[in-house]
Protein backbone atom coordinates (compact mmCIF):
# COMPACT_ATOMS: atom_id res chain seq x y z
CA UNK A 1 0.00 0.00 0.00
CA UNK A 2 1.54 3.59 -0.98
CA UNK A 3 2.76 5.13 1.92
CA UNK A 4 2.50 9.06 1.97
CA UNK A 5 4.64 11.41 4.45
CA UNK A 6 3.12 15.08 4.76
CA UNK A 7 2.97 17.07 7.51
CA UNK A 8 5.34 15.26 9.65
CA UNK A 9 3.29 12.59 9.74
CA UNK A 10 3.40 8.91 8.51
CA UNK A 11 0.15 7.74 7.37
CA UNK A 12 -0.06 4.00 5.37
CA UNK A 13 -3.00 5.44 3.60
CA UNK A 14 -5.24 8.48 2.52
CA UNK A 15 -7.67 7.95 5.26
CA UNK A 16 -5.05 8.46 8.06
CA UNK A 17 -3.88 11.40 6.31
CA UNK A 18 -4.77 14.87 7.75
CA UNK A 19 -1.36 17.00 7.64
CA UNK A 20 -2.13 18.97 4.78
CA UNK A 21 -5.11 20.83 3.22
CA UNK A 22 -9.15 19.86 3.94
CA UNK A 23 -10.55 18.93 0.51
CA UNK A 24 -14.51 20.08 0.53
CA UNK A 25 -16.45 17.38 -1.34
CA UNK A 26 -17.02 20.16 -4.07
CA UNK A 27 -13.45 20.75 -4.39
CA UNK A 28 -11.53 23.30 -2.97
CA UNK A 29 -9.50 23.97 0.19
CA UNK A 30 -10.66 24.77 3.72
CA UNK A 31 -8.60 27.17 5.24
CA UNK A 32 -9.51 27.68 9.31
CA UNK A 33 -9.32 31.27 10.15
CA UNK A 34 -7.49 30.47 13.51
CA UNK A 35 -4.28 28.36 14.07
CA UNK A 36 -3.33 26.84 16.74
CA UNK A 37 0.21 26.18 17.61
CA UNK A 38 1.35 23.91 20.66
CA UNK A 39 4.61 23.70 20.81
CA UNK A 40 6.01 21.24 23.35
CA UNK A 41 9.46 21.91 24.67
CA UNK A 42 11.35 19.18 26.44
CA UNK A 43 12.26 19.67 30.16
CA UNK A 44 11.55 23.65 29.40
CA UNK A 45 10.82 23.77 33.27
CA UNK A 46 9.26 26.31 35.32
CA UNK A 47 12.71 28.05 36.83
CA UNK A 48 14.52 27.80 33.85
CA UNK A 49 11.66 30.17 32.23
CA UNK A 50 11.90 32.60 35.26
CA UNK A 51 15.54 32.94 34.78
CA UNK A 52 15.90 33.05 31.03
CA UNK A 53 13.59 35.76 29.11
CA UNK A 54 11.83 33.18 26.19
CA UNK A 55 9.35 34.71 23.40
CA UNK A 56 8.40 37.68 26.26
CA UNK A 57 6.62 39.32 23.87
CA UNK A 58 4.72 36.94 22.56
CA UNK A 59 3.71 34.80 25.19
CA UNK A 60 1.33 37.36 27.66
CA UNK A 61 1.14 34.62 30.26
CA UNK A 62 3.50 32.60 31.93
CA UNK A 63 3.10 29.98 34.65
CA UNK A 64 4.53 27.07 36.24
CA UNK A 65 2.82 23.93 35.21
CA UNK A 66 2.32 20.70 37.50
CA UNK A 67 4.25 17.84 36.59
CA UNK A 68 3.60 13.85 37.45
CA UNK A 69 5.82 10.95 39.10
CA UNK A 70 8.23 9.81 36.05
CA UNK A 71 9.98 10.62 32.98
CA UNK A 72 8.54 11.75 29.66
CA UNK A 73 7.57 7.96 29.35
CA UNK A 74 5.02 9.05 32.49
CA UNK A 75 4.40 12.81 31.10
CA UNK A 76 3.98 12.75 27.60
CA UNK A 77 0.84 10.00 27.64
CA UNK A 78 -0.71 12.24 30.52
CA UNK A 79 -0.32 15.20 28.05
CA UNK A 80 -1.89 13.79 25.50
CA UNK A 81 -4.47 11.71 27.60
CA UNK A 82 -5.65 14.60 29.50
CA UNK A 83 -5.62 11.41 32.58
CA UNK A 84 -3.72 10.37 35.32
CA UNK A 85 -0.73 8.03 35.00
CA UNK A 86 -2.92 5.26 36.60
CA UNK A 87 -5.18 5.58 34.37
CA UNK A 88 -3.21 5.54 30.68
CA UNK A 89 -1.19 2.96 32.22
CA UNK A 90 2.19 4.18 31.29
CA UNK A 91 5.52 5.02 33.35
CA UNK A 92 8.34 3.30 33.18
CA UNK A 93 9.63 1.29 30.26
CA UNK A 94 10.52 -1.87 31.58
CA UNK A 95 8.71 -3.85 34.01
CA UNK A 96 9.31 -7.61 35.90
CA UNK A 97 7.16 -10.25 33.81
CA UNK A 98 8.86 -13.76 32.72
CA UNK A 99 5.83 -14.82 30.57
CA UNK A 100 5.40 -11.53 28.49
CA UNK A 101 9.15 -10.82 28.17
CA UNK A 102 10.18 -10.86 24.31
CA UNK A 103 13.81 -10.45 25.23
CA UNK A 104 14.94 -14.22 26.11
CA UNK A 105 16.85 -14.28 22.56
CA UNK A 106 19.49 -11.60 23.92
CA UNK A 107 20.20 -13.82 27.41
CA UNK A 108 22.92 -15.06 24.55
CA UNK A 109 24.46 -11.35 24.24
CA UNK A 110 25.56 -11.38 27.49
CA UNK A 111 28.72 -13.46 26.67
CA UNK A 112 30.38 -10.50 24.67
CA UNK A 113 32.97 -8.67 26.10
CA UNK A 114 31.15 -5.52 28.14
CA UNK A 115 33.28 -2.93 26.32
CA UNK A 116 31.28 -4.34 23.27
CA UNK A 117 27.70 -5.10 23.99
CA UNK A 118 27.64 -2.42 26.65
CA UNK A 119 28.58 0.91 24.49
CA UNK A 120 25.71 2.86 23.89
CA UNK A 121 25.84 3.00 20.74
CA UNK A 122 26.07 -0.90 20.13
CA UNK A 123 23.24 -1.04 22.49
CA UNK A 124 21.30 1.70 20.59
CA UNK A 125 21.88 -0.60 16.73
CA UNK A 126 20.47 -3.46 18.71
CA UNK A 127 17.88 -2.00 19.91
CA UNK A 128 16.70 -0.73 16.25
CA UNK A 129 16.76 -4.31 15.16
CA UNK A 130 15.07 -5.62 18.36
CA UNK A 131 11.98 -3.18 17.86
CA UNK A 132 12.05 -3.97 13.65
CA UNK A 133 11.81 -7.71 14.32
CA UNK A 134 9.35 -7.75 16.62
CA UNK A 135 7.32 -5.05 14.87
CA UNK A 136 6.93 -2.26 17.32
CA UNK A 137 6.48 1.73 16.47
CA UNK A 138 7.08 3.07 20.02
CA UNK A 139 10.19 4.51 21.23
CA UNK A 140 12.29 1.73 22.10
CA UNK A 141 15.95 1.45 23.71
CA UNK A 142 17.39 -0.96 25.72
CA UNK A 143 19.77 1.43 27.37
CA UNK A 144 21.98 -0.85 30.20
CA UNK A 145 19.37 -3.43 30.98
CA UNK A 146 22.02 -5.97 31.79
CA UNK A 147 21.40 -8.83 29.46
CA UNK A 148 20.76 -11.50 31.84
CA UNK A 149 18.14 -9.58 33.33
CA UNK A 150 16.12 -8.62 30.35
CA UNK A 151 14.52 -12.26 29.51
CA UNK A 152 12.66 -11.57 32.82
CA UNK A 153 11.48 -7.96 32.06
CA UNK A 154 8.34 -6.60 29.62
CA UNK A 155 8.67 -3.58 27.72
CA UNK A 156 5.72 -0.82 28.08
CA UNK A 157 5.60 1.37 25.38
CA UNK A 158 5.62 -1.00 22.13
CA UNK A 159 2.99 1.08 19.79
CA UNK A 160 3.48 4.90 19.11
CA UNK A 161 1.63 7.00 21.33
CA UNK A 162 0.63 9.69 19.28
CA UNK A 163 -1.77 7.51 16.92
CA UNK A 164 -4.55 5.62 17.59
CA UNK A 165 -4.57 2.37 19.88
CA UNK A 166 -0.96 3.60 21.25
CA UNK A 167 -2.08 4.22 25.12
CA UNK A 168 -2.19 1.29 27.09
CA UNK A 169 -5.29 2.60 28.86
CA UNK A 170 -7.20 2.64 25.91
CA UNK A 171 -8.05 6.99 25.93
CA UNK A 172 -8.10 8.82 23.08
CA UNK A 173 -5.02 11.11 22.61
CA UNK A 174 -5.87 15.25 21.75
CA UNK A 175 -5.21 13.78 17.98
CA UNK A 176 -8.41 11.72 17.77
CA UNK A 177 -10.99 14.15 18.07
CA UNK A 178 -9.51 15.77 14.60
CA UNK A 179 -8.99 12.59 13.33
CA UNK A 180 -12.51 11.95 13.80
CA UNK A 181 -13.67 15.28 12.36
CA UNK A 182 -11.14 15.16 9.36
CA UNK A 183 -9.89 18.78 10.83
CA UNK A 184 -6.51 19.23 9.12
CA UNK A 185 -3.41 19.18 11.59
CA UNK A 186 0.65 19.48 11.39
CA UNK A 187 1.80 16.14 13.83
CA UNK A 188 6.16 16.19 14.30
CA UNK A 189 7.88 12.91 13.86
CA UNK A 190 9.57 12.57 17.29
CA UNK A 191 11.59 9.86 15.36
CA UNK A 192 12.89 12.53 13.10
CA UNK A 193 15.52 15.57 13.70
CA UNK A 194 14.37 18.99 15.33
CA UNK A 195 15.15 20.82 12.06
CA UNK A 196 13.16 18.67 9.69
CA UNK A 197 10.31 19.30 12.14
CA UNK A 198 10.58 22.54 12.26
CA UNK A 199 11.20 22.76 8.57
CA UNK A 200 8.00 20.42 8.10
CA UNK A 201 5.77 22.88 10.36
CA UNK A 202 7.01 26.01 8.75
CA UNK A 203 6.04 24.12 5.56
CA UNK A 204 2.27 23.78 6.63
CA UNK A 205 1.59 26.99 8.17
CA UNK A 206 2.91 28.55 4.44
CA UNK A 207 0.17 26.39 3.43
CA UNK A 208 -2.31 27.83 5.41
CA UNK A 209 -5.08 24.80 5.56
CA UNK A 210 -3.99 23.26 9.42
CA UNK A 211 -5.86 23.79 12.34
CA UNK A 212 -3.22 22.85 14.70
CA UNK A 213 0.34 22.66 14.55
CA UNK A 214 1.98 20.49 17.45
CA UNK A 215 5.65 21.09 17.31
CA UNK A 216 7.89 18.49 19.60
CA UNK A 217 11.58 20.40 20.66
CA UNK A 218 13.45 17.54 21.87
CA UNK A 219 17.52 18.74 21.90
CA UNK A 220 17.43 20.96 25.09
CA UNK A 221 16.46 17.85 27.18
CA UNK A 222 19.67 16.41 25.74
CA UNK A 223 21.57 19.84 26.26
CA UNK A 224 20.73 19.80 30.28
CA UNK A 225 21.07 16.84 30.71
CA UNK A 226 25.21 17.06 28.99
CA UNK A 227 25.40 20.70 30.13
CA UNK A 228 23.30 21.08 33.66
CA UNK A 229 20.45 24.16 34.13
CA UNK A 230 23.52 26.71 34.19
CA UNK A 231 25.39 26.24 31.10
CA UNK A 232 25.46 28.26 28.26
CA UNK A 233 24.57 25.81 25.56
CA UNK A 234 21.31 26.07 27.35
CA UNK A 235 21.11 29.48 26.84
CA UNK A 236 22.49 28.97 23.28
CA UNK A 237 19.54 26.54 22.53
CA UNK A 238 16.56 28.39 23.54
CA UNK A 239 17.62 31.53 21.69
CA UNK A 240 18.41 29.05 19.04
CA UNK A 241 14.60 28.21 18.84
CA UNK A 242 13.12 31.38 19.08
CA UNK A 243 14.43 32.63 16.09
CA UNK A 244 12.94 29.31 14.83
CA UNK A 245 9.55 30.15 16.05
CA UNK A 246 9.73 33.72 15.45
CA UNK A 247 9.79 32.53 11.32
CA UNK A 248 7.28 30.20 12.01
CA UNK A 249 4.78 32.58 13.53
CA UNK A 250 5.59 35.72 11.00
CA UNK A 251 4.63 33.11 7.94
CA UNK A 252 1.54 32.09 10.57
CA UNK A 253 0.37 35.74 10.69
CA UNK A 254 0.26 36.16 7.34
CA UNK A 255 -1.71 33.43 6.28
CA UNK A 256 -4.43 33.03 9.04
CA UNK A 257 -6.29 35.55 10.84
CA UNK A 258 -5.59 34.51 14.18
CA UNK A 259 -2.77 32.67 15.62
CA UNK A 260 -2.87 31.60 19.31
CA UNK A 261 0.44 30.09 21.24
CA UNK A 262 0.65 28.01 23.88
CA UNK A 263 4.39 26.78 24.92
CA UNK A 264 4.59 23.88 27.36
CA UNK A 265 7.02 21.37 28.90
CA UNK A 266 6.47 17.95 30.06
CA UNK A 267 9.09 18.39 33.17
CA UNK A 268 12.14 20.56 34.42
CA UNK A 269 15.76 19.58 34.86
CA UNK A 270 17.67 18.91 37.67
CA UNK A 271 21.23 19.50 38.67
CA UNK A 272 22.86 16.16 39.88
CA UNK A 273 25.35 16.78 42.93
CA UNK A 274 26.24 13.47 43.75
CA UNK A 275 25.23 9.80 43.21
CA UNK A 276 24.04 6.52 45.16
CA UNK A 277 25.09 3.27 44.08
CA UNK A 278 21.91 1.37 45.25
CA UNK A 279 22.23 -1.38 43.04
CA UNK A 280 25.43 -2.83 45.13
CA UNK A 281 23.72 -2.37 48.58
CA UNK A 282 21.12 -4.30 47.60
CA UNK A 283 23.78 -7.14 45.78
CA UNK A 284 25.15 -6.99 49.39
CA UNK A 285 21.92 -8.79 50.77
CA UNK A 286 22.86 -11.91 49.20
CA UNK A 287 19.55 -12.36 47.33
CA UNK A 288 18.89 -13.67 44.41
CA UNK A 289 18.31 -11.34 41.27
CA UNK A 290 15.14 -13.25 39.37
CA UNK A 291 15.04 -15.98 42.32
CA UNK A 292 14.38 -13.78 45.61
CA UNK A 293 13.29 -10.75 44.03
CA UNK A 294 13.36 -8.58 41.09
CA UNK A 295 14.06 -4.69 40.39
CA UNK A 296 14.31 -2.12 37.79
CA UNK A 297 17.29 0.56 38.87
CA UNK A 298 16.12 3.65 36.61
CA UNK A 299 18.21 6.52 37.03
CA UNK A 300 16.21 8.31 39.45
CA UNK A 301 14.13 5.92 41.00
CA UNK A 302 14.01 2.26 41.68
CA UNK A 303 11.61 -0.68 41.75
CA UNK A 304 11.29 -3.78 43.59
CA UNK A 305 9.28 -6.90 43.15
CA UNK A 306 9.37 -9.32 45.68
CA UNK A 307 9.41 -12.99 44.90
CA UNK A 308 10.18 -15.30 47.75
CA UNK A 309 9.05 -15.01 51.63
CA UNK A 310 11.19 -12.47 53.38
CA UNK A 311 13.02 -10.78 50.80
CA UNK A 312 11.21 -7.77 51.24
CA UNK A 313 11.84 -7.18 54.55
CA UNK A 314 15.56 -7.58 53.86
CA UNK A 315 15.72 -5.14 50.93
CA UNK A 316 13.80 -2.52 52.70
CA UNK A 317 16.06 -2.75 55.95
CA UNK A 318 18.47 -1.46 52.82
CA UNK A 319 16.53 0.84 51.68
CA UNK A 320 15.35 2.56 54.62
CA UNK A 321 19.33 2.77 55.52
CA UNK A 322 20.19 4.13 51.96
CA UNK A 323 21.62 8.03 51.68
CA UNK A 324 19.91 10.05 49.21
CA UNK A 325 16.48 9.02 48.92
CA UNK A 326 13.65 7.20 50.11
CA UNK A 327 10.62 4.47 50.06
CA UNK A 328 7.30 5.79 48.70
CA UNK A 329 4.44 4.85 50.62
CA UNK A 330 1.06 4.24 48.78
CA UNK A 331 -0.67 7.11 50.43
CA UNK A 332 2.02 8.92 48.07
CA UNK A 333 1.87 6.58 45.10
CA UNK A 334 -1.70 6.84 45.33
CA UNK A 335 -1.67 11.52 45.62
CA UNK A 336 0.79 11.03 42.67
CA UNK A 337 -1.43 9.17 40.65
CA UNK A 338 1.17 6.29 40.27
CA UNK A 339 -0.73 3.32 42.80
CA UNK A 340 -1.32 1.55 39.21
CA UNK A 341 -3.52 -1.61 39.83
CA UNK A 342 -1.99 -5.03 40.38
CA UNK A 343 1.34 -3.24 41.58
CA UNK A 344 2.41 -3.78 37.85
CA UNK A 345 5.43 -1.30 38.16
CA UNK A 346 6.80 -2.52 41.17
CA UNK A 347 5.83 -3.73 44.88
CA UNK A 348 8.14 -0.92 46.32
CA UNK A 349 9.21 2.54 45.14
CA UNK A 350 12.58 3.95 46.38
CA UNK A 351 12.98 7.69 44.71
CA UNK A 352 16.15 9.22 44.88
CA UNK A 353 16.35 12.85 46.75
CA UNK A 354 16.46 16.00 43.81
CA UNK A 355 20.31 15.84 42.48
CA UNK A 356 21.21 12.74 43.63
CA UNK A 357 21.42 9.98 40.44
CA UNK A 358 21.48 6.39 41.08
CA UNK A 359 24.80 4.96 39.49
CA UNK A 360 24.91 2.37 38.16
CA UNK A 361 21.51 2.35 36.77
CA UNK A 362 20.24 0.20 34.45
CA UNK A 363 19.92 3.42 32.19
CA UNK A 364 23.16 4.61 32.73
CA UNK A 365 26.36 3.51 34.16
CA UNK A 366 28.18 7.14 34.50
CA UNK A 367 27.21 10.46 36.37
CA UNK A 368 25.65 13.25 34.23
CA UNK A 369 25.14 16.67 35.09
CA UNK A 370 21.44 17.52 34.57
CA UNK A 371 18.79 14.80 35.52
CA UNK A 372 15.07 14.69 35.82
CA UNK A 373 12.14 12.47 37.16
CA UNK A 374 12.75 13.51 41.02
CA UNK A 375 9.39 14.02 43.19
CA UNK A 376 7.10 16.35 41.10
CA UNK A 377 6.42 18.75 43.18
CA UNK A 378 10.24 19.99 43.66
CA UNK A 379 10.94 23.42 42.56
CA UNK A 380 12.97 22.05 39.92
CA UNK A 381 10.69 19.46 38.35
CA UNK A 382 8.04 21.65 37.34
CA UNK A 383 7.31 22.48 33.98
CA UNK A 384 6.42 25.23 32.30
CA UNK A 385 3.37 27.08 30.46
CA UNK A 386 2.81 29.86 28.59
CA UNK A 387 0.68 31.57 25.75
CA UNK A 388 -0.16 34.61 23.45
CA UNK A 389 -4.07 34.22 24.53
CA UNK A 390 -5.86 36.34 27.09
CA UNK A 391 -8.84 34.32 27.18
CA UNK A 392 -8.04 30.65 27.09
CA UNK A 393 -8.29 28.34 29.60
CA UNK A 394 -5.32 28.48 32.09
CA UNK A 395 -3.85 24.56 33.09
CA UNK A 396 -3.02 23.79 36.38
CA UNK A 397 -1.21 20.27 35.56
CA UNK A 398 -0.24 18.21 32.41
CA UNK A 399 -3.72 16.33 32.58
CA UNK A 400 -5.14 19.94 31.70
CA UNK A 401 -2.88 20.57 28.43
CA UNK A 402 -5.23 18.46 26.09
CA UNK A 403 -8.63 20.16 27.26
CA UNK A 404 -6.84 23.17 26.61
CA UNK A 405 -5.57 22.38 23.10
CA UNK A 406 -9.23 20.94 22.41
CA UNK A 407 -10.99 23.84 23.73
CA UNK A 408 -9.04 26.28 21.38
CA UNK A 409 -10.07 24.12 18.33
CA UNK A 410 -13.82 24.74 19.69
CA UNK A 411 -13.76 20.75 20.58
Amino acid sequence: MLSLRIASVRVKNASEFLGGCLIREGGGVSSPRRLVLAIFVDAFGWELARRIPFLDDVLVHKAPLQTVCGYSSTCDPTILTGVAPRQHGHFSFFVYDPPRSPFRPLRALGLLPSAVADRARVRSWISRGVGALLGWNGYFQLYNVPWNCLPMMDYIEKKDIYFPGGILGGQKTVFDPLRERGIPFSLSDWRRPEVENLSRLKNDVSQGNIALGWLFLASLDAVLHDHGTTGAAVVDRLRWYEERLREILEIARSRYDEVRVHVFSDHGMTDVTSTCDLMSQVQSTGLRFGHDYAAVYDSTMARFWYLKDGAGLRIEAVLAGAKGGRMLDQRQLQEWGVDFPGQRYGHRFWLADPGVLIVPSHMGLKPIPGMHGYAPDDKDSIAFYGTSTIDAPRPIGLADLKGVVLSELGL
